[in-house]
């Protein structure tokens, strides 16, 4: 048995209870967890904003070290130091084949499956890791291994929000040294495509938050401008573009009124890019004329339009390097009995990440 921090129903509290994890398949990979950012996709699924089958042990930034491997799993070994990947891609279908596999139609397969028992009850693991736990069962596909010169705590973060957040500029956006970038929602995700536009060498870096505590952080991170995200943000965005707006606008919240900023504070002809994850009955709405005049375009993103295997080799290259300030992301830490409260920072919209250490 091991301890997690178990969901029991939608709206509910992360309660600590001890939990029997499945017997390790032949594909599988049992991983003891180092470390779980809490990334505001888990409050999305604990409060049934996104579809999650209930009890669930959510997390799914997290990396640890494999305990053991089944019969069939050569790429890793126990011993292995790794990051978990919340979408692994089947490599098989339509999307993967055609060099898309962060909409692979499989990834989630995980997710829809039992790994482990409590009492009576079988509990699920969230976005397919469950990693809010001393220890997790995964497919194969779901771990990345690292070097041994990372720590391990703050390697959990290519995990989610730097893979996200950086991901989205450096893989979609792609802007150029002299484009300007604002990035709306200073969470982990929105902190690092701050560090992901600092890394594409733009010059003019512009940070939005409702919170004014955000602006040291921001700036920190690669923000050469921190502004709240107040009525008049669209023109203080335009005194600082040359009365254009911005070149390139990434919405991290995920909340319509964000997008509707976000359009705001970019110019004519520029790229609004959806990185948040929101509610499906939270509605935008555009008149056909402005769609038309602005000439903007508008782009989903999913896990930063990422293949991990590669991706996350490349960040920790760039964190050797000195390019990417992973330290920077984490304000807060816990065990597992701080997770609800990690949930409270986070709707009043302080701090960056906390890591869970179980």
């Amino acid at each position: 048995m091991v301890k997690a921090a178990v969901c029991l129903e939608v709206g509910g509290p992360n309660e600590v209870r001890d939990i029997t994890l499945r017997p390790l398949g032949p594909t599988d990979v049992h991983v003891k967890i180092t470390a779980s950012g809490v990334c505001h996709s888990d409050l999305s699924l604990g409060t049934g904003v996104l579809k999650q089958s209930f009890p669930v042990v959510l997390g799914h930034e997290g990396s640890g070290t494999v305990l053991a491997v089944g019969s069939e799993v050569s790429q890793v070994s126990p011993g292995d130091r790794v990051v978990l990947n919340w979408a692994p891609p089947c490599r098989t279908c339509w999307f993967c084949t055609h060099g898309e596999p962060w909409i692979c139609e499989n990834s989630a397969g995980a997710s829809r499956v039992p790994h482990a028992r409590l009492g009576d009850l079988d509990v699920y693991p969230g976005i397919g890791t469950g990693s809010f736990a001393e220890e997790t069962v995964v497919p194969a596909n779901a771990v990345i291994p690292v070097g041994d010169d990372i720590p391990l705590e703050i390697a959990a973060l290519l995990g989610c929000a730097v893979l996200t957040g950086v991901g989205a500029v450096t893989n979609l956006a792609k802007p150029r040294p002299d484009e300007s970038v604002i990035v709306h929602g200073l969470g982990g995700v929105g902190l690092s495509a701050l560090q992901g536009a600092r890394l594409a060498g733009v010059e003019t870096i512009i940070a939005v938050d409702v919170s004014p505590d955000k602006g040291e952080l921001a700036r920190r991170c690669g923000a050469t401008e921190f502004l709240l995200a107040t009525d008049d943000l669209s023109a203080q965005v335009r005194e600082l573009t040359g009365g254009r707006g911005a070149d390139v606008a990434l919405e991290c919240v995920g909340r319509s009124a964000t997008i509707r900023a976000a359009w705001g504070t970019t110019r004519r002809g520029g790229r609004l890019v959806i990185v948040g994850v929101g509610g499906n009955d939270d509605r935008v709405d555009w008149g056909a004329l402005e769609l038309f005049y602005f000439a903007r375009s508008i782009t989903g993103c999913v896990y930063g339009c990422t293949d991990p295997d590669a991706d996350v080799p490349r960040l920790i290259e760039a964190w050797r390097n000195g390019k990417l300030d992973l330290d920077a992301l984490v304000t807060d830490r816990g065990d597992l009995s701080a997770i609800d409260a990690a949930f409270g920072r986070m709707r009043a919209g302080h701090g960056g990440r906390t890591l869970v250490l179980p």
